[in-house]
């Protein structure tokens, strides 16, 4: 009788462990670290696209020196895009996450003029040191899209088991602290259609 009851506590211990780890006390934390991780490959992606920008320019420039407004518009944006601060909450704070995507905005935009205002120049076009610049940089282009949606598809995963039972149980009790994430999104300006006008 002694020992059963010695065995009690023990086994009860095991049992609640059991039970506690398979309704779910653990998901939160493993969805925000998740989405941690996936927002490190965004980061990245688009430092990746940063150290890029440089040696295009350099390419760009000795080939289009009339087009110094364009260089200069990339080369500012680059700046920009690399000087914003990125704070420990910056996933939790939407203001700060949409300076941060609004500069990765303006730099994807310049870096797009920079491309289409090399269309004008043939001798640019054929150069090596160019086209593998720019094949490196539509690469990264690509992988920036799949880090961007891999992030989105974790951050809705986390912020779905903060808002659906049980998680809206444990969010409410063991994880106060824990706060939605923010996601990207898409300005009015970049929805907006484009006029064609033929002439």
């Amino acid at each position: 009788m002694i020992a059963i009851r010695a065995l009690r506590a023990p086994l009860f211990a095991v049992l609640l462990a059991f039970g506690v780890a398979g309704c779910g006390v653990n998901t939160i934390p493993s969805a925000e670290e998740e989405a941690k991780a996936t927002w490190s490959e965004v980061l990245n992606q688009y430092q990746r696209r940063s150290d890029l920008v440089p040696n295009l320019v350099e390419t760009v420039r000795g080939f289009a020196k009339q087009e110094r407004e364009v260089l200069e518009a990339v080369v500012n944006a680059r700046a920009k895009a690399t000087s914003v601060q990125l704070s420990p909450d910056v996933l939790t704070n939407p203001e700060a996450f949409k300076r941060f995507q609004d500069a990765q905005t303006q730099l994807s935009g310049a870096l797009g003029r920079l491309i289409a205002v090399s269309e004008a120049y043939p001798d640019l076009k054929s150069n090596q040191n160019y086209l593998a610049l720019q094949s490196q940089l539509e690469g990264t282009e690509n992988r920036i899209a799949v880090a961007r949606r891999d992030y989105i598809e974790a951050v809705r995963r986390y912020n779905t088991e903060l808002k659906t039972f049980p998680g809206v149980l444990w969010a409410s009790t063991l994880y106060r602290a824990y706060q939605p994430m923010a996601t990207f999104t898409i300005s009015e300006e970049q929805m907006k259609v484009p006029q064609v006008k033929f002439n």
